[in-house]
């Protein structure tokens, strides 16, 4: 039991447990040992939650915006203290390699806590409007008690993108993690109460797919933000919408990065690996659809599958690792399956495309894997596979790559790599995403927007932008003059 926590709630600054709550295990998939035992929010577990911050929320609401940041970014202090801590209970979470975690993990989440402590005065500003001898001003006020239902690849970074804005907003926020990943963030919810956070303010429930309907119809909850599926966000937002709450929606994609002929080789390749690979794979803004000019298609695969085939594969905790297991077995079965479909429907196997012969164990690995000679009507095309699996396609001109990488129903993000600046600037404009890179590759500072658009989602996180999606406008209007009416 290398992580098991003191309960598997944590509600109102205390952690709490309800055994009555369905039972279940985080596994560590490196080994599919048993690291925690935990149990499901029950009905009473979520009632607790939201009715403790409901209570907390009114008073925060009070504070000045400089008070609220001030604890936010004591909060990054703490975290970026315990970096290595949180890093490794990320490792043991996800399986994914320290290497990984110790640079993108929770440094992102202290990013998230310092940026948003840091902007609160300025970014909650209202507008004054001159209407003659009248006048109006607006302000930002808070939503109320919100909902984070995170995602399993980014457990630690996601439940401080939802909360920071949530939180310097006025908010209070009830969160839930996947069941698959649930420690991380009960380590943050104890940080923030170490750092000033009055109780009740961030609270932490475990849960699956029944937990969430709990949270989400509650007649308490202002707004939802959600980081998952399509098919997930759809009931989720559509239950949301029934009450006309707030949603945020970070969903899936299918993006595509283009490689124009004339672009720097090993940044493309780079740029490439990156977008696919990195959190094996797991990352729902990876581009992975690679379209690559023909004129230097054979040189592109070449460099490729050398540098694929260099990966280290191995124990997480190892610094030298570079690729780690799949959160699960269900999500490796899953992508060996899509492996199959894309061999059936006729794709050249570049490489990978199995379970590595030297990782031995329960450990959920998997190759990384690239197809080649891949077409837009091949599966592995068309839907989200969610793990390390490259798909390259070739093209000739400009336009038509522009065509075939918005023929998607997604919309997340994309990436182009070219030497010609007006050129990138042009494609870029033409892609339907919400979210591009020029020359490089899923970097997401929280100072940027991030988001989609099409069936990818809505809504934005990080960046000031993310205020807007945590609080609302009140207008008011002063007269300054008697009042005219014609009776």
């Amino acid at each position: 039991m290398r992580a098991q926590p003191k309960a598997s709630h944590f509600i109102d600054g205390e952690y709490v447990e309800d055994v009555a709550g369905t039972p279940f295990e985080s596994i560590y998939p490196a080994t599919g040992e048993v690291i925690a035992r935990l149990h499901a929010a029950t009905p009473a577990i979520v009632e607790k939650a939201i009715a403790s911050a409901k209570r907390a929320q009114k008073e925060w609401a009070a504070m000045s915006p400089t008070a609220r940041g001030r604890i936010l970014k004591r909060a990054a202090e703490i975290m970026r203290e315990r970096n290595r801590e949180l890093s490794e209970l990320e490792t043991l979470d996800t399986g994914k390699p320290i290497q990984e975690t110790i640079v993108a993990d929770p440094t992102s989440g202290a990013d998230a806590f310092e940026f948003f402590g840091g902007v609160a005065a300025a970014g909650l500003n209202g507008s004054y409007i001159p209407l003659g001898q009248d006048f109006a001003f607006t302000k930002r006020v808070p939503l109320g008690v919100c909902v984070g239902i995170g995602a399993w690849n980014y457990p630690q970074q996601i439940a401080c993108w939802k909360g920071a804005p949530a939180l310097v907003c006025g908010n209070a926020m009830v969160f839930k993690p996947s069941e698959n990943t649930p420690l991380g963030a009960l380590k943050i919810a104890e940080i923030l109460i170490e750092a000033g956070l009055p109780k009740g303010l961030y609270n932490v429930i475990q849960g699956d797919r029944s937990t969430g309907p709990l949270l989400v119809n509650h007649k308490d909850v202002a707004k939802v933000s959600l980081t998952g599926s399509v098919p997930t966000g759809k009931k989720v937002a559509g239950a949301a919408a029934s009450d006309l709450k707030h949603v945020t929606m970070e969903l899936g994609g299918k993006s595509p990065l283009i490689v124009f002929d004339d672009a720097d080789l090993e940044s493309a390749i780079g740029g490439a690996m990156l977008g696919n690979f990195y959190s094996t794979g797991q990352v729902c803004s990876n581009g992975t659809r690679v379209f690559v000019q023909k004129g230097i298609k054979d040189r592109f695969l070449s460099r490729l599958k050398e540098r694929t085939e260099k990966i280290v594969i191995g124990d997480p905790m190892e610094e030298a690792t570079q690729l780690g297991p799949m959160v699960s077995k269900a999500q490796r079965d899953k992508v060996l399956d899509y492996i199959e479909k894309g061999k059936a429907e006729g794709a050249t196997l570049l490489t990978g495309g199995g379970i590595p012969n030297d990782v031995s164990g329960e450990g959920t690995y998997i190759q990384p894997t690239v197809f080649a000679d891949v077409t837009d009507d091949m599966t592995i095309a068309r839907e989200e596979i969610f793990g390390p699996v490259m798909c390259v396609l070739d093209f000739d001109s400009e336009e038509e790559v522009i065509e075939r990488g918005n023929a998607t129903e997604f919309g997340l993000s994309g990436g182009v790599f070219t030497a010609d600046i007006t050129r990138a600037h042009r494609v870029v404009d033409q892609l339907e995403a919400g979210t591009l890179w020029i020359n490089t590759y899923n970097l997401c500072p929280v100072e940027i927007p991030f988001g989609g658009s099409k069936q990818s989602g809505f809504g934005r996180e990080n960046s000031l932008a993310a205020l807007e999606h945590y609080s609302e406008l009140k207008t008011v209007y002063v007269s300054m003059g008697k009042v005219d009416a014609p009776y």
